[in-house]
């Protein structure tokens, strides 16, 4: 199995910055694609950015494409999620994911570990 928790949410204003961290522990992590996804209230979980198991393949929604990085370090078995200029409607609980799969994987239910999730809330 795989555990996975999150952490750095918080409240920022709109245009401000923040930093998720997402570690994992368990069964082997390097080989493992990581996604972060996103929920807001009434809405479905929704895609926001992936990472491969080398590194080398990244996806990202368009809506956060440009203002967000994903980064991963396997030494650590941390994933990262970078968010700049972030606007309300980024507004969302944030969650961590992971699958054994060498490519990247942008939907909800391909993934098979999931974090408890960190709550971001933008103010205008």
């Amino acid at each position: 199995q795989v555990q996975l928790v999150e952490s750095g949410g918080g409240l920022v204003q709109a245009g401000g910055s923040l930093r998720l961290s997402c570690a994992a522990s368990g069964r082997t992590f390097s080989t493992y694609t990581m996604g972060w996804f996103r929920q807001a209230p009434g809405k479905e979980r929704e895609f926001v950015a992936a990472i491969s198991w080398s590194g080398g393949h990244i996806a990202y929604a368009a809506s956060v494409k440009g203002r967000f990085t994903i980064s991963r370090a396997n030494a650590k078995n941390t994933v990262y999620l970078q968010m700049n200029s972030l606007k309300p409607e980024d507004t969302a609980v944030y969650y961590c994911a992971a699958v054994d799969s060498a490519q990247v994987v942008t939907t909800v239910d391909e993934y098979d570990y999931w974090g408890q999730g960190t709550q971001v809330t933008v103010s205008s």
